[in-house]
């Protein structure tokens, strides 16, 4: 092999068109980082660590911060819209290739579910007399025709529902910062930091607290790797790809733990928990009217965003699968306008078993959803690790030397990261709330296994290299 060249993996021809320009690709993967987790699910966090959340976001956002470059230095050298599934097909094996993007085919199908989920329980802040499972039903329907237009339109749409979402955060920053630092909105009395440390100190359940509040973070973190599947059809991967992926690491610090640092000291972390949705809370101590319904407007285009994202990455990842023969072949056919149409409207039809939970058990769908979605998510990222580690290990020096974006302490940052989401597994599993995510993930895989072997693919993989 040429000491010059990487180790390339058997081209899958993929007829989709790129038309994701540079601030579609920036913006795609700052709305991966920012979700409904942020809004809403971060006042239970608080509840339970105190201001030492902002801890636990902080480790599982260095931990994503890696995953993200260990999926990026694959996805440089072969970028595809199957993205991880492709390389796991490659550089592990055609088992873990189909496991992979069967899984994460599963994440988005879940997490639509959950997201759709919200957007019925916020609609019906406005609309009380409305029943939750037709809001659902109508987000779900609304993304569809979005995705089934162009990938212009996921990506134009991601766009704006993201540019939502940073606007209000930064703008929650700065007059937090102005009411802290200069008493506005205050009497001109600084807020100041104190009650960052008041109340029990700033780790008030000593890291056990933090422990607690880490699957839920982690299930804020999942669809920020979405960015990998848009590689098939961003129009520069090579520019855009690195860029959005280094910044990951920033706009972490910047909307999550500022914006949760800003609200923590405003307001006493123990009176946040039950008080509903923390940025409210801020708004409202601005004097801003309608700030519930500001808020609500956000958390709505946040789970649109988030449903937006999951149909985009289903189809995609459907379509890839039927290129690597592991789903049926006619989900490896694109329309006119180069979207993989078939794949994606079977995706959605599995993501209206979401709205049929809404109608049959509206009160506790959310929990148990949110659950399932954030292990099966887990496992994915472990397999971008564990799929980089081997990739580098086919490489020669010289080869390492040439690779267009590395992933930095190699091989001890991914020990590191492998180590963390078992810790995550293991604090989840003695919780009766969350151990169902563990229990219906490994039922998933057991099934995928089952069918694997049932239909045979595994003798056709033997016959086929064998073959070559």
């Amino acid at each position: 092999m040429d000491q010059n060249s990487q180790p390339k993996v058997d081209a899958m021809h993929e007829d989709l068109h790129r038309g994701l320009q540079e601030r579609h690709i920036q913006l795609i993967a700052l709305g991966g980082a920012i979700g409904v987790g942020l809004f809403l699910g971060s006042a239970s966090s608080i509840e339970k660590a105190g201001p030492a959340v902002t801890l636990a976001y902080l480790i599982g956002g260095i931990a994503i911060f890696f995953v993200m470059r260990a999926m990026g230095e694959l996805t440089l050298e072969y970028p595809v819209s199957g993205s991880f599934s492709a390389h796991a097909y490659k550089f592990l094996s055609p088992l873990m290739g189909y496991i992979t993007g069967w899984n994460y085919w599963y994440v988005w199908i879940v997490t639509c579910m959950a997201e759709v989920t919200a957007v019925g329980i916020y609609i019906h802040f406005w609309i009380p007399d409305m029943p939750q499972w037709i809001s659902a039903l109508a987000a779900l329907a609304i993304m569809t025709c979005v995705n089934m237009i162009a990938v212009e339109a996921y990506g134009e749409f991601e766009f704006w529902f993201a540019l939502i979402k940073v606007v209000t955060i930064i703008f929650l920053i700065v007059i937090g910062c102005a009411m802290i630092f200069f008493g506005f909105s205050n009497g001109g009395v600084a807020i100041g930091i104190s009650n960052l440390f008041s109340h029990g100190g700033f780790m008030p359940y000593g890291f056990s607290g933090v422990f607690d509040t880490l699957l839920m973070i982690m299930f804020a973190y999942v669809g920020i790797e979405v960015i990998g599947i848009t590689a098939g059809e961003a129009q520069n991967p090579e520019h855009t790809l690195p860029s959005a992926i280094n910044k990951v690491i920033y706009r972490i610090l910047l909307f999550y733990i500022c914006a949760l640092l800003v609200i923590m000291s405003i307001y006493p972390w123990n009176q946040i928990g039950n008080s509903g949705s923390p940025f409210v809370l801020v708004f409202e101590k601005v004097g801003i009217s309608g700030a519930a319904n500001i808020i609500n407007f956000v958390v709505v285009t946040a789970a649109l965003s988030s449903c937006n994202s999951g149909i985009y990455s289903t189809g995609r990842m459907l379509y890839n699968l039927s290129l690597q023969g592991k789903a049926p072949k006619c989900f490896g056919k694109v329309n006119k306008r180069k979207v993989p149409a078939r794949a994606i409207q079977i995706s959605v039809l599995f993501m209206l078993i979401g709205v049929a939970l809404n109608y049959f058990v509206p009160a506790s769908v959310f929990e148990i959803i949110t659950s399932v979605s954030a292990f099966a998510g887990i496992l994915t990222w472990g397999i971008i690790i564990v799929c980089q580690m081997n990739f580098r290990k086919q490489l020669s020096p010289e080869q390492v030397k040439n690779l267009k974006f590395k992933m930095p302490f190699y091989p001890y940052a991914n020990w590191c990261v492998l180590a963390f989401f078992g810790i995550v597994l293991f604090s989840a599993f003695f919780n009766a709330n969350t151990r169902i995510g563990i229990i219906s993930t490994v039922i998933w895989i057991g099934l995928l296994l089952g069918i694997y072997y049932a239909m045979g693919m595994n003798k056709k993989e033997r016959k086929d290299s064998l073959e070559e």
